[in-house]
């Protein structure tokens, strides 16, 4: 028994060789060395063509075939590389949200501070607005006192 690959195992049975590839297990009468570089023969073939062309081509091959091997393999490199892709731009869509999440926090920050300056306004422009009318009060009270006297005085001279 013996590892050639990550998705290839392979065993001797008898006369001949067991590959198993984590999906089906075949029999081949090559010896796992010269598969083993047939295979990684054919993965360097197909690094220039198509997912298309790979596709078709495992479809074509049995399983466990060095065709059906390589283009497994291939495939399987391909969409490895697309998900560290995907996760190193992942990791930069996070770093710029999280640098968006601390410029909100600061101008949440900021308008929770401008909303506190305009409530101390406005505290204070009605306590200056209660403070008026009571000046208006004292005023509309003296007025009236100062009248009823003028026209106290008047009645009184006549």
């Amino acid at each position: 028994m013996g590892t050639v690959g990550v998705d290839l195992l392979v065993f001797q049975e008898g006369r001949g060789w067991l590959l198993d590839s984590r999906v089906m297990a075949v029999m081949s009468d090559e010896s796992p060395a010269v598969g083993a570089d047939k295979v990684h023969a054919l993965v360097q073939l197909l690094r220039t063509r198509s997912y298309e062309e790979i596709r078709q081509r495992m479809y074509d091959n049995p399983p466990g075939s060095p065709w059906w091997s390589a283009c497994k393999i291939e495939l399987d490199i391909r969409n490895g590389e697309q998900i560290a892709a995907a996760l190193s731009a992942t990791s930069h869509v996070l770093e710029r949200l999280r640098g968006s999440t601390q410029h909100f926090e600061q101008l949440a920050e900021t308008l929770h501070e401008s909303t506190k300056e305009v409530m101390e306004m406005l505290a204070g422009t009605k306590e200056a607005g209660r403070r008026l009318e009571i000046a208006v009060y004292v005023t509309i009270g003296i007025t009236l006192v100062q009248l009823f006297n003028l026209i106290f005085e008047v009645f009184r001279k006549r």
